[in-house]
């Protein structure tokens, strides 16, 4: 199982985003997380094939209609996230 991180800035609270992730990391069998961070962003963690990964990351950076990204960063997930039961929006 591969780890990746990303936080998404944009136009991305507010307009359903969170929903979005959580339908396509269950959608992609991921497990992990979305949450709003204090400044506006979203920050997302998931685990799961490296091939799975890469499409989840593709249709983030898209978002649903509503929203409009602005930015993907991604960052180092540490280990641990692929025991989570499966993908969640945290508050």
């Amino acid at each position: 199982m591969d780890r990746k991180g990303w936080r998404i800035t944009g136009i991305v609270q507010g307009v359903g985003f969170r929903y979005f992730v959580l339908r396509e990391g269950k959608r992609a069998g991921l497990r992990g997380y979305v949450r709003n961070l204090p400044d506006g962003s979203v920050e997302i963690a998931a685990s799961g094939p490296e091939e799975s990964l890469k499409d989840f990351e593709k249709t983030i950076s898209v978002g649903p209609p509503q929203a409009a990204v602005y930015e993907v960063r991604a960052f180092d997930v540490p280990e641990g996230l692929e025991r989570r039961g499966g993908f969640d929006i945290e508050y």
